[in-house]
């Protein structure tokens, strides 16, 4: 086992109301658990808000953890102190959403990819620009790239300096928070592909953060699947998105876009939006919009518990109508 994330907690302190603002914490994650093997790529999907990029920030420390584990290559990196958390950055990297803000508009390429070989002392003189062409050349960008400024390359060509920058310390897991969302499709097939052999060719683990279902069942072995901070389900993709057993997943597998302007509608599409991390709702988490709902499950929250080949958090699993999926 590569990484575990054991019952991890992040909140925020939000000060709200006028004119005597209170503190409220908002729960962005609330006891979630996972692991990720060497070369497995784990998705994480969910709605907007629901904790996802929190979880990648946690992993990497860039959010800190209220409490539960995050263990890396068998370290505790959650209250690791900060030198030591620096010796394992190298093997612990993120590709970011958006390629374009991480990326310095007075720096050159070339330098970007640099700076992170020298700071991390990685290399010295020459070798550092052998690593440098040698990890643009892998994500399919020429040397010269190298001498240019970020503004003059594409959103995809952005992404791949992105990859670059993550490849040159030579990873054992990449953090990918929605990698291609920002992409047209055919800039996201590229990507994924170049993911894909990256991960075969150096067995590099990713954790991919996504709120599009064909993208994370195309490249991840296993997915989780996030509401309001908690995962609700996990198992193995392809096998939970063909029969998914929590109505948050049916409702999520029914919504995702399909290429035929012949399918019909999804039918029991819930009103209104997730409620508040600040004040979640008691018992079951998504009982004000599920169909399924009874009296325990406003009262009691469901434990996350094996199910069929995975797990699901839902106190009728066993009982509910075969999910009807149109594809």
């Amino acid at each position: 086992m590569l990484l575990a994330v054991e019952g991890l907690r992040v909140t925020y302190q939000l000060r709200k109301g006028w004119p005597f603002p209170r503190t409220h914490a908002l729960k962005a994650v609330d006891g979630v658990d996972f692991s990720v093997d060497e070369g497995e790529a784990f998705g994480i999907v969910g709605e907007s808000g629901c904790g996802k990029s929190t979880v990648a920030r946690a992993i990497l420390r860039l959010v800190d953890a209220a409490e539960g584990r995050i263990v890396f290559t068998g370290v505790d990196v959650t209250r690791l102190p900060a030198r030591q958390l620096r010796r394992l950055r190298p093997k612990l990297q993120m590709i970011f959403q958006d390629p374009a803000a991480s990326l310095s508009p007075r720096m050159r390429i070339g330098d970007a990819l640099a700076e992170a070989i020298r700071v991390h002392a990685i290399a010295s003189g020459t070798e550092v620009e052998t690593l440098v062409r040698s990890a643009l050349g892998e994500v399919g960008l020429p040397p010269e790239a190298a001498g240019r400024f970020p503004h003059e390359f594409s959103g995809g060509q952005k992404q791949r300096i992105g990859i670059a920058r993550a490849l040159v310390l030579s990873p054992k897991l990449i953090v990918a928070d929605e990698p291609v969302s920002a992409l047209d499709v055919s800039v996201q097939a590229q990507i994924l592909n170049l993911m894909a052999r990256l991960k075969a060719e150096r067995n590099i683990a990713f954790v991919f953060i996504s709120h599009d279902l064909g993208v994370v069942r195309h490249f991840c072995e296993r997915t989780a699947v996030m509401y309001l901070g908690q995962i609700i389900e996990t198992g193995a993709t392809r096998a939970m998105f063909d029969a998914p057993a929590h109505p948050y997943t049916r409702l999520l597998r029914s919504v995702s876009p399909v290429p035929d302007p012949d399918r019909p509608a999804p039918d029991a599409v819930p009103e209104g939006e997730p409620p508040s991390p600040i004040d979640p709702p008691a018992g079951c988490r998504f009982h004000p919009r599920c169909g399924f709902a009874t009296a325990i499950c406003r009262t009691q929250p469901p434990l996350l518990r094996p199910f069929l080949a995975g797990l699901v958090a839902c106190h009728h699993a066993e009982n509910l109508p075969p999910a009807e999926i149109r594809s």
